[in-house]
């Protein structure tokens, strides 16, 4: 399907993939993609596939660059646009449903600069937040996470380049409202492990788990009881 964001420039549309377990709808999680690739990345569908058998809706969604074809991601500004229209449409589909923003690198840093300007949900999931360019600690993207008021939870390889040293990350999440993370041993920005071959999907469905118990912790009743 195709969702209306509103830009500076005018009205552009972007593709969306919503999908919902049968019976009533209590937890949605929202899924943007990171720089590189699209929603159709078979991590982020092996994600999706897995929240939903845990008895998540999902919804995958492109930004605006990516549909119009370019390899770069367009401002920031936009991104953020695009976020508060997916969580519109949402809210629209399932009102009384909890909403969690959930992005894959890039995307997940445009959900917490969303959320800092006031994107309201339930909570947040960070799959690899790129806290620095490889091999530049001195130059974090850190500035405005103190202002997320909902609870935030970064999924972080420990062979990440884009969180190294570690505890410039933890220094970050300490500096948040409320805040955790959970350690993937061994894993590389795509949560790959040296040694240990899998499918990007599989790898995507792994990381399904840390998200229903996180909404579990800070929401109370899971999607489906016990996740």
């Amino acid at each position: 399907m195709m969702l209306p964001v509103v830009l500076p420039s005018g009205v552009v549309s972007v593709s969306a993939d919503w999908e919902a377990p049968a019976g009533p709808v209590n937890d949605v999680v929202m899924i943007a993609h990171g720089a590189g690739a699209g929603m159709q990345h078979p991590f982020l569908v092996g994600f999706a596939t897995a929240l939903r058998e845990l008895g998540f809706a999902t919804l995958r969604f492109n930004f605006p660059y990516v549909e119009a074809g370019r390899r770069m991601p367009g401002p920031a500004a936009h991104a953020v646009l695009t976020w508060n229209a997916v969580a519109t449409w949402v809210r629209s589909e399932a009102p009384d449903a909890r909403l969690w923003a959930c992005g894959k690198s890039y995307g997940g840093r445009m959900a917490s600069m969303a959320a800092a300007e006031g994107l309201e949900v339930d909570g947040l999931v960070y799959l690899g937040y790129p806290l620095h360019p490889p091999g530049k600690p001195e130059k974090p993207r850190v500035e405005h996470l103190p202002a997320v008021r909902s609870p935030q939870l970064f999924v972080e390889g420990t062979n990440d380049p884009f969180v190294q040293p570690l505890s410039q990350l933890e220094e970050a999440v300490a500096s948040c409202q409320a805040a955790r993370i959970a350690w993937i041993e061994g894993g590389g920005h795509s949560f790959e492990v040296k040694g240990r071959k899998r499918a990007a999907g599989e790898v995507g469905a792994s990381l399904a788990p840390l998200v229903a118990r996180f909404t579990t912790d800070v929401g109370g009743v899971p999607a489906r009881g016990g996740a």
